[in-house]
């Protein structure tokens, strides 16, 4: 089976070298290149190795590699750098990272050493994740997988559109979600039309949510949302 990549580089040029040698070694590659949107494709796709730049726009390196560990113990993360400075290894290694490499590298050394991650990652499998144990909002049980939302003994079925916008508000919360962060991995754009769309879905997560006063989504008009629990 061939292994897929993301690889999260914001220099074309670079990324584009990379990519093209890592398919003709068979790999299949997925590329970003900033880290808001190599987040949201990790958490919509499956990937068995992830080659992340630390200098990134909008989310960088670090911050990705964390909320990817969260998601997954297991997958193999490769930092790429510009710097040499022993503190970004130090950061690295402390969020989970695998192995790490200094750009200008060879890109023969970079296949052997996602050969190496993935054969230490052959047959394990990652503990049950936090999509699969639920989501904890207030005092709600939010069940993605069977996409229900529990308040005490009270059972709500949601639609598969309205379990994925809970969940990036699960995922974020406490952080500024913006609208297209929200449309364009959902929704597929972000035109007028989705974004209507989105307020209705909004407005109803709201109502589904407000047994719980301490639970909040807040509107930044004209920039996002935000998800808070007092």
């Amino acid at each position: 089976m061939t292994a897929k990549i993301l690889l999260v580089e914001d220099d074309t040029n670079l990324a584009y070298v990379i990519k093209d040698n890592l398919e003709i070694n068979g790999y299949e590659v997925c590329h970003c290149e900033d880290g808001e949107i190599a987040w949201q494709t990790f958490l919509q796709q499956s990937f068995d190795v992830c080659v992340l730049d630390i200098m990134l726009p909008k989310k960088d390196g670090i911050s990705l590699a964390e909320g990817i560990r969260q998601q997954n113990e297991i997958i193999p993360i490769i930092f790429l750098t510009a710097k040499g400075m022993k503190e970004d290894k130090i950061a690295g290694f402390k969020v989970g990272a695998d192995d790490y490499m200094t750009k200008p590298f060879s890109i023969e050394e970079l296949v052997l050493r996602i050969e190496v991650c993935l054969r230490h990652t052959k047959g394990k499998q990652p503990s049950t994740s936090q999509q699969e144990k639920g989501y904890a909002i207030g005092q709600y049980l939010f069940d993605y997988a069977n996409l229900t939302l529990i308040f005490a003994d009270e059972k709500l079925l949601l639609t598969q559109k309205e379990a994925e916008v809970l969940q990036l508000f699960c995922l974020n919360k406490g952080k500024v979600l913006k609208r297209e962060d929200i449309l364009q991995p959902i929704w597929g754009n972000d035109s007028y039309f989705s974004g209507r769309s989105l307020d209705v879905f909004i407005s109803k997560i709201r109502k589904y949510l407000q047994k719980d006063p301490k639970i909040e989504i807040v509107n930044l008009h004209g920039v996002g949302f935000k998800l808070e629990v007092k």
